[in-house]
């Protein structure tokens, strides 16, 4: 089927390069974030639009008043697999199609994941501070935790959290879950509760998706179920965690250290958390390798082809 000639706005310039320059390769394209006055650039520009293209990051992502915005919006074309801060309400009220980029980051994020995880225990950022420092010549440095043996808890086992039990098997840790839904197809130990699953983790691992339906799942009493000796692991969206709860159970030894990609209120991180030893924090960087970052782009494209040529999107997710 030919490619019908759509208006796109696309919203933000750390979209990957090789994808903004596709989409002005193959369509009209409207950079929203040049823009001196947004609200006088949609007013002027927005009914011409059919297409947007962002990122599930909160920085990006279509507000209501976005979407509102673009009145003749006909698809959202994300790039990144969660789509927490698209208003998916909005969205569907106007029956606007939204896809994301699933499946394509899964290794990445979960090597991520699982190198918070070797970070915090064995504590390696701290021990490179402390060479850097020159604070051998004084000393050895304190003794870390084992990982081999431990319980890997990981909460939400869909994709990415599959990928990550796998990385932590490899590395001879006990694989339990909690997941709204049974897994009979992965030989996991199940927990019908969240509190179950942080009373024995070792390592708590979040890679369930953001929303309103997460939002602080993680809170004071979750982590003191998983106690002194438990660590934290957060690649999943930072509204998952009460992040003042967070930060009172690591200033009152509630438990032993957090390994962090993802915050509250990205691009801020507070001081309580930056300031600590026994806190690993990288900066929303899970997916954020050149190989992953190239097949997401080409999936948003694959998306953006296939629904101005009529046909279906391929990773729909309303």
């Amino acid at each position: 089927m030919a490619l019908k000639q759509c208006n796109v706005l696309i919203r933000g310039k750390f979209l990957p390069p090789q994808l903004i320059a596709n989409i002005e390769n193959t369509f009209t394209a409207f950079r929203l974030w040049e823009a001196e006055d947004e609200a006088a650039f949609l007013a002027e520009n927005g009914a011409k639009i059919e297409i947007l293209v962002t990122s599930g990051n909160a920085v990006m992502g279509a507000s209501a008043a976005l979407i509102a915005a673009l009145p003749n919006l006909k698809a959202i074309c994300s790039n990144g697999v969660g789509y927490d801060s698209i208003d998916m309400e909005a969205a569907r009220a106007r029956q606007i199609v939204v896809t994301n980029t699933p499946e394509v980051l899964n290794a990445c994020v979960a090597d991520l994941g699982m190198a918070l995880l070797l970070d915090v225990a064995r504590r390696l950022s701290e021990a490179d501070r402390f060479t850097r420092a020159g604070h051998w010549q004084q000393g050895r440095f304190p003794l870390s935790s084992k990982i081999g043996g431990k319980v890997c808890g990981i909460v939400g086992l869909g994709s990415i959290g599959q990928a990550v039990a796998r990385r932590a098997q490899a590395f001879d840790m006990a694989i339990h879950y909690y997941n709204p839904r049974s897994r009979p197809d992965v030989p996991y130990i199940r927990h019908d509760t969240l509190l179950s699953l942080a009373q024995q983790a070792d390592f708590l691992v979040l890679t369930l998706p953001g929303g309103p339906a997460t939002r602080q799942i993680i809170n004071a009493e979750v982590l003191a179920a998983l106690g002194p000796q438990g660590y934290l692991i957060n690649i999943a969206r930072g509204s998952v965690v009460d992040q003042q709860a967070l930060i009172a159970a690591l200033e009152g030894g509630i438990i032993a250290g957090a390994g962090l990609d993802v915050f509250e209120h990205e691009p801020q991180v507070p001081a309580a958390l930056r300031q600590r030893d026994n806190v690993v924090i990288t900066p929303h960087i899970a997916s954020s390798t050149h190989e992953t970052m190239a097949a997401m782009a080409d999936l948003v494209f694959e998306n953006m082809l296939a629904f101005a040529q009529g046909n279906a999107v391929l990773t729909r997710v309303l």
